[in-house]
């Protein structure tokens, strides 16, 4: 009976096969609580009606649940155990606050030498850090954008290294400096996401490798979904995040020879840096609205720019200060046996990835503007257009009405 089908039809099988099956793996890896297993073996069951319905034979559809309950087992096996973090060095970016401050108390409570970089290093996350964190942990004053600093960092490590070898590098330290449509962002905007998030990070991995190659150790992004997808208004950060996230994945082949292990971790959203700082906003808003010249103002409209402004201090307020998702996932990044490539930390971001990686682009389009900055209101040159639109086309109405009762009185 399997004569009967032709080649086109064995293709699109085996199509059907690797997109389910594919769909189950980035499932079971997302994240969803208790729909992934349901969802999963929803698919099996998809798969496993279309193959009873072509009438394969028996042992073949055997040996495809087989295969398939392996794959499930493997995904719920508990992972192994890890690895002591005894004896192991991690240099830890932007420690002044938020998730590199987090990282660097956890880190140190569970035994790591942490080397911890701040801009101040009289600051109050400093200062905080000297006071709660073991004698192990060293500070260093590090702008990643000057590369005197790292190469003195670099040097400082050594030194306190002696022969020991780097076990990880956590890239933390980044900066979104500007909210609003690209059109409206300061061109000097685009080249400091650009210089931290980007070069910033470049340096410091490219001075750290040979400690991290001695090693076999570990490298830890923190990234941005913002990379992958365009998140409306965020244009400047999230191009500067994709630079990023390319030149990461690259490195991740690269030093695979190397035993050196690359993984990105991508955030939900969480109240770092200045979300949650009010006087912060107002600034950005004032600076914005300065710089725009006046036919960009008169084309967009001040209440346009207010209206971006209120809903990304409106979208911080409700953003996670519980940091322990990223923090948990630097850890285990640094002591899994086998760690991940991608670490989606926090809740929604793997369903984000899920249908953004299978649905079709209209859905994933739909789901990412109702997910982010939901504006009210359009560009003022718009609202007048329409408005001369509206107008016109009622004064078209009111004339065929006149041309029509003339029509009926002749």
């Amino acid at each position: 009976m399997m004569d009967d089908y032709t080649l086109p039809f064995w293709i699109y099988l085996g199509v059907l096969t690797v997109f389910i099956v594919g769909a189950m793996k980035k499932i079971l890896a997302s994240h969803l609580s208790a729909a992934p297993p349901l969802v999963a073996w929803l698919g099996a069951t998809v798969l496993v009606e279309r193959l009873w319905a072509f009438c394969l034979p028996a042992v073949l559809l055997l040996v495809l649940l087989g295969l398939t309950c392996c794959f499930y087992s493997a995904a719920r096996a508990p992972p192994p155990a890890a690895l002591p973090a005894h004896g192991k060095a991690v240099l830890i970016t932007g420690c002044d606050s938020g998730f590199g401050n987090a990282a660097a108390k956890r880190l140190d409570a569970l035994g790591f030498e942490v080397f911890a970089t701040v801009l101040d290093l009289s600051g109050d996350g400093a200062r905080e850090l000297q006071r709660t964190c073991s004698p192990r942990l060293t500070l260093l004053q590090v702008d990643i954008t000057q590369p005197q600093q790292v190469q003195q960092a670099l040097l400082d490590t050594k030194a306190k290294l002696g022969l020991k070898g780097l076990w990880g590098l956590v890239n933390n330290a980044g900066v979104c400096v500007n909210f609003g449509d690209a059109e409206l962002s300061l061109m000097s905007n685009f080249r400091g996401c650009m210089e931290v998030n980007f070069f910033g990070t470049l340096s410091v991995t490219k001075s750290f490798l040979p400690l991290l190659r001695q090693a076999k150790g570990r490298i830890i992004t923190i990234s941005s979904p913002a990379g992958d997808q365009p998140f409306p208004c965020l244009a400047a950060y999230g191009a500067s995040k994709a630079a990023l996230n390319l030149f990461i994945n690259t490195l991740r082949h690269e030093l695979e020879p190397w035993g050196v292990r690359v993984s990105t971790i991508l955030p939900s959203s969480y109240k770092t840096g200045q979300s949650s700082n009010h006087v912060y906003w107002e600034q950005q808003h004032k600076q914005l609205l300065q710089s725009l010249s006046p036919a960009l103002l008169q084309d967009y409209g001040e209440d346009y720019v207010t209206e971006t402004k209120e809903l990304f201090q409106s979208y911080a307020r409700q953003a996670n200060p519980d940091f322990s998702p990223v923090v948990d996932s630097i850890v285990q990044a640094l002591l899994s046996p086998q760690p991940q490539a991608r670490y989606f930390a926090g809740p929604g971001v793997g369903l984000m990835y899920f249908i953004h990686s299978y649905c079709p682009f209209s859905v994933s389009n739909r789901f990412l503007q109702k997910l982010f900055v939901k504006k009210k209101l359009m560009p003022l040159a718009l609202r007048r257009q329409s408005g001369f639109d509206l107008n016109l086309s009622l004064h078209n109405n009111n004339n065929n009405n006149n041309e029509e009762e003339e029509e009926k009185l002749k």
